[in-house]
């Protein structure tokens, strides 16, 4: 796993995800400072309908969460890169998006690895986060059938930020300027803004994740199994 600006730019993957986010249109400004200051990472995997790779994946994800400083003020984040396929629906996508992140949960359970308890593992609770390696994490989903232009990539993609580095934001007061910033940058690319944002702590974020306007009646298809004790 390294950083994508380091000995990447001979991966076309690699290379496409980057031009993505350095386009001047893209709205998170928090993955273009991550990028230039090399601190937004990546893992290329297969397919994102396919359990092939959820085991390396999980390694390396907790690996990235261990190496967390929580007292840098660095905003990092991972970008796990699938080849394919590339001809899903926005209902395919969340599917098998929930698939991978199900997956990395229990082989989490089956580790032995403690959910963050500075957040909920219930996907219904309004301060729902994932919990990988100890760390709580907010995913992005991106793929080619995205009805959000911010969201549509040319591969399938899950990017997962820390969800510590938001709550220090918030605590310094710098997180209300940063999502206003890419809530007016996304009207501005889409036209409208995106339906299903919405504050940690007063909704479920599990439905910001795949990117589609989920129906009132959603439920999340996602549950962190209960550690069996020894």
């Amino acid at each position: 796993m390294r950083p994508l600006s380091v000995n990447l730019s001979h991966d076309p993957l690699v290379r496409e995800f980057r031009a993505f986010v350095e386009n001047t249109e893209f709205p998170c400004v928090g993955a273009k400072a991550s990028l230039k200051k090399r601190k937004l990472c990546a893992l290329k995997a297969r397919s994102i309908t396919s359990t092939w790779n959820d085991l390396e994946l999980h390694r390396e994800i907790a690996g990235f969460a261990a190496g967390y400083d929580p007292e840098s003020d660095e905003f990092l984040s991972l970008a796990v890169l699938f080849q394919g396929p590339d001809h899903l629906t926005e209902l395919e996508f969340e599917r098998a998006m929930w698939q991978r992140l199900q997956s990395w949960t229990d082989k989490d359970v089956w580790k032995n690895i403690d959910a963050d308890v500075s957040v909920s593992t219930d996907p219904e609770a309004a301060d729902f986060s994932l919990s990988f390696g100890g760390q709580a994490f907010f995913a992005v989903g991106l793929h080619p059938g995205a009805s959000r232009l911010s969201r549509r990539f040319s591969h399938p993609a899950i990017i997962l930020n820390l969800h510590h580095q938001f709550e220090k934001m918030r605590a310094n007061g710098r997180y209300t300027k940063l999502r206003r910033t890419i809530l007016a940058r996304d009207t501005k690319l889409q036209g409208s803004p995106n339906p299903m944002l919405a504050i940690h702590g007063e909704s479920s974020e599990a439905k910001q994740y795949s990117g589609r306007k989920v129906p009132q009646n959603w439920k999340c298809p996602f549950h962190r199994p209960v550690r069996k004790e020894s």
